[in-house]
């Protein structure tokens, strides 16, 4: 997901601020949106300001920026980042059972095994955005990860490795301070257009880190943030399909 000042990004977003999905116009809202959630003694209600429906809360309390080591979750994350350039990340969450449904819950082998018969029905398939090249790369991106998995063991080692399998932990007030890119997303983006993956450039990259957590980009005001950190200590692999509970609990 990726936003850049208050325009909605594209593929590779015009590349000064990175802003995660939603409407910024309602990022207003979002305080009005904070459920009371209490964590130990301490009463925390604030969430990221780019937070601006239930589904994007729903979202960001469960599983933005929650580390996450599953190879499946992280193949569905590469497409979904992919899927949602040049759309809001509200347009994917909205479409998400459908992308699990179309893409067989994102089994990596049998994405694989997808023939072009099976990419024209997608491309005929309103649950999810038809765009033949985005339908496409999710295919060529489910082959290279198996050959990424081949050589690195998983595509978690692969991925993880980029950031010495250690989150990195940013300390930011405003998420607009929030960068569209670094250089290791440009390293990553790289490395997987080695390996023949397609909608993987260096904001897309960005965003997928960020999602999976191996960037923590939660602001420093954000209730998840410190429980994003703590998890980020100790290897943590979640289900496929997304976690259900809020972070932490």
């Amino acid at each position: 997901m990726r936003f850049v000042g208050n325009v909605h990004s594209v593929a590779g977003p015009l590349r000064s601020r990175n802003w995660p999905n939603g409407q910024l116009a309602g990022r207003a809202r979002s305080a009005m949106l904070a459920s009371d959630i209490t964590t130990g003694s301490a009463e925390v209600t604030q969430r990221c300001n780019w937070v601006s429906s239930d589904a994007l809360a729903q979202y960001h309390d469960t599983e933005w920026g929650v580390p996450s080591r599953d190879d499946q979750h992280l193949f569905e994350m590469l497409v979904l980042e992919g899927a949602q350039a040049g759309l809001s990340w509200s347009t994917i969450l909205n479409k998400r059972a459908g992308y699990r449904r179309a893409f067989d819950n994102f089994d990596i082998d049998k994405v694989a095994r997808f023939t072009p018969k099976r990419v024209e029905t997608l491309v005929a398939d309103e649950s999810i955005v038809r765009h033949r090249g985005k339908i496409e790369a999710a295919v060529t991106n489910a082959r290279a990860v198996q050959q990424i998995q081949a050589e690195h063991g998983s595509f978690a080692n692969f991925v993880w490795s980029f950031v010495d399998n250690t989150p990195i932990q940013n300390e930011w007030a405003s998420y607009k301070e929030a960068p569209a890119a670094t250089e290791v997303s440009d390293a990553l983006s790289k490395a997987l257009k080695r390996y023949g993956c397609k909608f993987v450039g260096s904001t897309i990259c960005y965003a997928f880190m960020q999602a999976v957590g191996m960037v923590n980009d939660h602001e420093t005001t954000c209730m998840c943030r410190a429980r994003c950190a703590a998890l980020g200590k100790k290897p943590r692999t979640r289900k496929a399909g997304g976690a259900g509970q809020p972070i932490g609990q």
